[in-house]
């Protein structure tokens, strides 16, 4: 299975695609941010690394204590540097759970989230299951959620689907971003009926890594 901590390393290395995906995604969560203005709001983030997308685009911001945030987790290694991150946004409310993403019983008593990031999700899943987790996205949303998702356009690109996947259970496509020079892709969506429990075959998975 991949070394998750060292696959961070790639965002130091200008010939990645990941530093050019992050800038994308941060600049999509500042939108939004500016967007909901003044409200508080909740953010959730599936499989959230050491948390920089949304630590980065919170960074100098003098309204993050409007934020309430939960980072969900795996590795021991990138949650402890997403709390000592999350230590320095000051006024935000971040909570790191060290949990796995892909199984609801890692959201329990977590707020309907008003911003969902699934970054980094869909490409390391099976089909089904970026199918399955797209449907259980809408319960664990608040009414008007945002959803911005990324995954890569190799061959054979699953965008498309993940594009219908969306449409179908509920969520309005406010943009779809493919920077220039790479395969990656940046989904943003917006649930635009109400929340509701998932259409997704009963289980307590979302999604399991297949790598």
């Amino acid at each position: 299975m991949t070394d998750w901590v060292a696959w961070h390393a790639a965002y130091g290395d200008p010939g990645s695609s990941l530093p050019r995906r992050l800038a994308v995604v941060r600049s999509e969560i500042r939108r939004w941010l500016d967007g909901t203005a003044p409200r508080p709001v909740t953010v959730l983030s599936l499989c959230a690394g050491d948390g920089r997308d949304l630590l980065g685009a919170l960074a100098g911001r003098a309204d993050g204590g409007r934020v309430r945030a939960t980072l969900v987790e795996l590795a021991p290694q990138l949650c402890q540097r997403a709390r000592d991150a999350a230590r320095a946004t000051v006024g935000s409310a971040i909570e790191v759970r060290c949990a796995d993403a892909g199984t609801l019983e890692s959201y329990a008593a977590c707020p309907p989230a008003d911003l969902v990031l699934a970054c980094g999700v869909f490409g390391n899943v099976s089909d089904a299951d970026v199918e399955g987790t797209i449907a259980g996205l809408p319960a664990l949303c608040a009414e008007g959620a945002r959803v911005v998702w990324t995954r890569h356009r190799r061959e054979p690109d699953l965008t498309p689907r993940i594009r219908e996947w969306f449409t179908i259970n509920g969520f309005h496509e406010v943009a779809f971003i493919t920077p220039e020079g790479d395969l990656t892709a940046i989904g943003v969506h917006d649930l635009v009926t109400r929340p509701r429990e998932s259409t997704r075959a009963p289980g307590p998975r979302l999604f399991t890594f297949t790598r």
